[in-house]
């Protein structure tokens, strides 16, 4: 829901202390979508500014490989996990610009190495 709407999103979310972003990416599609992913590819790095005044969000955009569903149960504050064909995605309301953006992106064949990540200095040991 945004501003009282029921909005179409992609997954997304935090990555939480200690965490690489692969882990992070496998996380939080799992809580908000049910489905074990695979993370191959970066699509881009994106930022949006809803209104002037708000805060940036910026995205990193991965490309994963669907393994399997795992389970029904989502985030509560997630109404349903569907997919959709990009005719579908146009016709909904979404949550922002950036989720056709990086359909368009992933449809021109974007990708970026994961190797990009660097993740050796996440453990202060």
């Amino acid at each position: 829901m945004q501003d009282g709407q029921i909005v179409l999103n992609q997954p997304a979310g935090h990555v939480e202390n200690g965490e690489t972003l692969q882990q992070a990416v496998i996380r939080e599609t799992l809580e908000e979508s049910g489905w074990q992913v695979t993370p191959q590819a970066i699509l881009g790095i994106y930022a949006f500014t809803p209104f002037e005044g708000a805060d940036t969000y910026h995205r990193v955009c991965i490309i994963c490989h669907a393994e399997q569903h795992i389970t029904d149960e989502l985030d509560p504050d997630i109404l349903g996990s569907d997919w959709f064909t990009r005719e579908q995605i146009e016709a909904l309301p979404q949550r922002s610009p950036l989720i056709l953006q990086c359909i368009n992106d992933y449809e021109q064949g974007q990708t970026h190495d994961l190797n990009m990540i660097n993740n050796r200095h996440i453990d202060p040991n």
